[in-house]
């Protein structure tokens, strides 16, 4: 019972930050449950992936509905992401969930994800307006330009996503922002969120499927988050107006660095398997009373 309470505060918790930041829950989430909970670093990826398709449907169904989705830009992305979802995921299974590095390998990827996050929050309004320069007013024409060349990159930034959301749950939102605003610096922001968003919901959708048929899902913690979170996310949206959110962001940018720093410093190590000396002293009581 005491779990419980504990795993729908981080719910609430991480839910206010994601109402009144847009911040995503992956970036908040995933660290949470490793960190401060002490669960094995690909439950707690392959629950925070299901969790952030599941808390980011309603916004994007809210976007599609006020028509900020572009969605031949969500398919290419897709195009890109889903195959190297699967991809990653299959390479996770078959050659890295057997080996010594598997924990170690999702937590400094993790760690990495963590640590460009946290400067792309500090530093969002500094990144924005270095890409404003780029910005004219043939917005129209940008709304429906998908030229070879730029379905290639939307393409490849897709694989990129597919790759790292599926190893640590964190860049769908804050790198997808980015780098949709270089490749449509006259799309207006909130297209760009719009689809962002819903390529995150189908991404992690599927990057949560694949990891819960390798059974790394814990069904009942996500439960609990859902139940902490979704209150809150509606709450946070709604006093967002009146929260000091550049410096709530801030602060979250800083702890997000520093956690991802932590994790590549001390990545989550597998326990030490017994040798075959240490096996054979454990056996060995048992075989003196057989005889």
């Amino acid at each position: 019972m005491v779990d419980a309470i504990q795993f729908i505060l981080a719910g609430v918790l991480v839910g206010f930050c994601v109402g009144i930041t847009g911040v995503g829950g992956g970036s908040l989430m995933t660290p949470m449950l490793i960190g401060l909970f002490k669960i094995e670093p690909h439950i707690a990826i392959g629950t925070d992936l299901l969790y952030a398709s599941i808390s980011k449907f309603c916004g994007s169904m809210v976007h599609a509905k006020k028509l900020n989705i572009v969605w031949p830009l969500v398919f290419w992305l897709s195009v890109g992401s889903i195959p190297a979802s699967f991809g990653t995921h299959w390479v996770l299974e078959h050659y890295l969930s057997q080996s010594n590095e598997y924990k170690k390998v999702l937590t400094i990827v993790l760690g990495f994800m963590l640590t460009l996050t946290g400067i792309s929050i500090v530093f969002r309004a500094q990144i924005e307006k270095f890409f404003s320069r780029f910005r004219s007013q043939q917005i129209e024409s940008e709304q429906i330009s998908f030229t070879t060349n730029r379905v290639l990159y939307i393409i490849i930034m897709g694989i990129v996503l597919g790759v790292f959301v599926t190893l640590s749950s964190v860049g769908a939102g804050a790198f997808g922002v980015m780098a949709l605003i270089l490749l449509f610096p006259n799309l207006p922001m909130i297209r760009i969120i719009g689809s962002d968003v819903a390529h995150a919901v189908l991404l992690t959708f599927v990057a949560g499927m694949a990891h819960m048929s390798s059974g790394n899902v814990d069904f009942q913690l996500l439960t609990y988050l859902l139940i902490g979170s979704i209150p809150s996310i509606i709450i946070g949206t709604l006093i967002s107006s009146k929260m000091p959110e550049r410096m709530i962001r801030k602060v979250l940018g800083i702890t997000l660095f520093l956690l991802g720093i932590n994790f590549i410093m001390h990545p989550v190590k597998e326990k030490p398997k017994p040798t075959s000396a240490t096996a054979a002293m454990v056996q060995s009581p048992t075989a003196t009373t057989q005889k």
